[in-house]
């Protein structure tokens, strides 16, 4: 008879431990050989797009700082180092600090309007059984494919004080009181400038927030409706807080996109004018340092609308933050 004998109490039963197979250990020795692999392959991937970003965008940017320390004609050969004699000279430049304000009022009154009317319009679309829906949403997107010196020659047609679609509209409407010289008028030019880049930027916001409100379910207005939510409750209520992130998203590039848009309508309708009355800065910029031949003045202006936009995207950033609404 055999018995079988139990270990004491506190012995370790070694012959119960199992090594690990061979196949287990193969796998575990490939695992760190496949992530290398993944990370190699992503790598060379990144790589090309990396040495574009670095050529075309982190060099020449460092090469607008160096510039801005210098006064150069930028075609001699001849540099001078001055400092920030450059940036100085900004705060003493009342062209400067004329164009800097005209960007500043651009920036807020095509701003607040350009996505207020983008809101309204897109709610409407979507709350709403508008026969021929499709069709406006076309027609408000068409300027938004054209290109910005076309609609700038539409505009300065649309303007001209003779022959224009506006004053000639008025005098139709014996409204001649009204009439006036959009483009020379010192005190109303900026204000026509500002209307053709909401008219430009209009329907492609407003198409962004229509798909965004679309993916909104309905049953969350049909709950509100019969709660007794009426339609301006339910847009505050339940549309803009769950497409917050989009209006946040689009309101910070907006803001980076329409200091270019202004410079190009600028430059192409009123080219600075009438006195520097629609001058902004990158327009300001472009004249100090390609025809004033005043380029290291002109890459210190690049750097001021640098850190102006990298400041207003911040602070845009900063303020529209808050917890996402999910449903």
């Amino acid at each position: 008879m055999t018995t079988l004998s139990t270990p004491p109490p506190g012995s370790t039963n070694r012959t119960s431990k199992t090594a690990p197979s061979d196949g287990s250990s193969r796998r575990g020795a490939r695992a760190p050989a496949r992530r290398r692999g993944n990370t190699g392959f992503v790598l060379a991937c990144l790589l090309p797009a990396l040495v574009l970003f670095a050529v075309f965008m982190v060099v020449p940017t460092m090469n607008v700082f160096r510039t801005s320390f210098y006064t150069w004609s930028g075609f001699s050969p001849e540099k001078r180092f001055v400092g920030l004699d450059n940036f100085r000279h900004l705060l003493d430049d009342d062209q400067f600090v004329r164009a800097f304000q005209n960007t500043v009022a651009l920036l807020v009154v095509v701003t607040v309007v350009t996505m207020g009317m983008g809101l309204f319009l897109a709610a409407i679309m979507t709350r709403q059984r508008l026969r021929g829906r499709n069709l406006y949403r076309f027609v408000l997107y068409i300027p938004n494919v054209l290109s910005v010196v076309v609609i700038a020659a539409i505009f300065s047609a649309v303007y001209d004080q003779n022959n224009g679609l506006l004053n000639g509209t008025l005098r139709l409407l014996s409204l001649d009181g009204l009439q006036q010289v959009w483009l020379g008028n010192q005190k109303i030019v900026l204000y026509s400038v500002a209307f053709a880049m909401v008219w430009q930027s209009l329907g492609y916001y407003m198409v962004l927030y229509m798909a965004g409100m679309a993916s909104i379910p309905e049953e969350l207005y049909e709950a509100s409706a019969l709660d007794g939510a009426s339609h301006t409750r339910q847009f505050f209520a339940i549309t803009l807080p769950l497409i917050w992130q989009s209006l946040r998203t689009t309101l910070t590039f907006f803001v980076m996109s329409a200091v270019n848009l202004s410079f190009v309508l600028v430059r192409a309708m009123t080219g600075g004018g009438p006195n520097g009355s629609s001058e902004v800065l990158l327009s300001y910029m472009y004249k100090q340092a390609y025809t004033n031949s005043s380029y290291g003045y002109g890459m210190a202006i690049g750097v001021v609308i640098f850190a102006f936009s990298f400041l207003v995207s911040l602070l845009v950033s900063r303020a529209t933050r808050r917890e996402p609404l999910q449903f």
